[in-house]
């Protein structure tokens, strides 16, 4: 079976959508980590929330299709790629001296 480029198009912005969520929801993490008092908790419980939302958000874009999932793959990395950029270092809180 054929996949049209519109199911392509729309297995790359959900990537892209699932991608920019657990990106920044794995930053927001990193940044409460010295807040809290049960870090190795907290980390395991964002990788759970993260990852599950990933992995069903993948199994409902791809649809079983192997074209699908290597676009919504691509869109995954490129939102890494935005959110490193609008999120990175230029955004990190300077350290003391």
């Amino acid at each position: 079976m054929s996949v049209g480029w519109v199911g392509l198009a729309l297995a790359l912005a959900g990537g892209m959508g699932l991608g920019g969520l657990y990106f920044a929801g794995l930053w927001w993490t990193v940044r409460r980590l010295p807040e809290t008092g049960h870090p190795a908790l907290v980390t395991l419980a964002s990788l759970a929330t993260r990852l599950g939302g990933l992995l069903a958000g993948l199994w409902l874009l791809t649809a079983g299709e192997w074209q699908r999932a290597v676009a919504a793959l691509v869109g995954i990395l490129l939102a890494r790629v935005v959110v490193v950029r609008v999120l990175g270092p230029a955004r990190a809180t300077p350290r003391a001296a």
